[in-house]
């Protein structure tokens, strides 16, 4: 079986549209960028009520098992329709402050009806990854208290996101509460004391 070869390319459309190249693994596609690379899966295009819709909009691109249609080839399956929940306008309650109805035999109102949906592509790809946006980057809780935290752009946002947390100064020991005691038996135990 031929192995799926993903887009490489800066973002979810652009792979979509003018990918740099595409590649089967992670070697592949660094050579072919030249950089760093990661496996992602984003969403791309626009939403659609139905899935009918979103099939036909994306005629090609994905596996469309209705009568007539021709099956994608092995190596092109990088698309995917997904169901995603819309959001819901509104507040929604809080748990704790539903009030019981008492209504049409009922003790609590009927529950809400399921969000809305919608059918998005998900496209997976070898998403190039900048190494000078990264290398530079402080870590988001001091970047977000900095007096430039206001002239971010978008994309530097979502690479603070994306890195991984560091710890400000190594963990202190834990520390022996005061209703805690160490019994000399079994040092390595910490019982409460009452």
């Amino acid at each position: 079986m031929a192995a799926v070869r993903y887009p490489v390319a800066r973002n979810a459309d652009e792979a979509l549209s003018k990918p740099l190249g595409r590649a089967a693994r992670e070697s592949e596609a660094r050579d072919l960028a030249g950089v760093a690379v990661e496996f992602v899966s984003e969403a791309a295009g626009s939403a659609y009520v139905d899935r009918e819709a979103a099939l036909d909009a994306f005629a090609g691109r994905v596996d469309d098992e209705r009568p007539g249609r021709a099956p994608v080839a092995p190596e092109d399956r990088f698309c995917q329709l997904r169901e995603t929940v819309e959001r819901r306008r509104g507040r929604t309650p809080v748990r704790g402050q539903a009030r019981p109805t008492f209504a049409e035999g009922r003790r609590w109102p009927p529950p809400a009806p399921p969000p809305p949906t919608a059918w998005r592509l998900s496209v997976s790809y070898w998403r190039v990854v900048d190494p000078g946006r990264r290398a530079g980057l402080a870590q988001a809780r001091r970047a977000r208290r900095s007096p430039q935290a206001g002239d971010l752009d978008r994309e530097t946002v979502k690479a603070l996101a994306d890195q991984p947390l560091l710890p400000v100064r190594p963990q202190q020991p834990l520390d022996v509460g005061l209703f805690e005691v160490r019994p000399p038996e079994a040092p390595h135990i910490l019982m409460p004391d009452e």
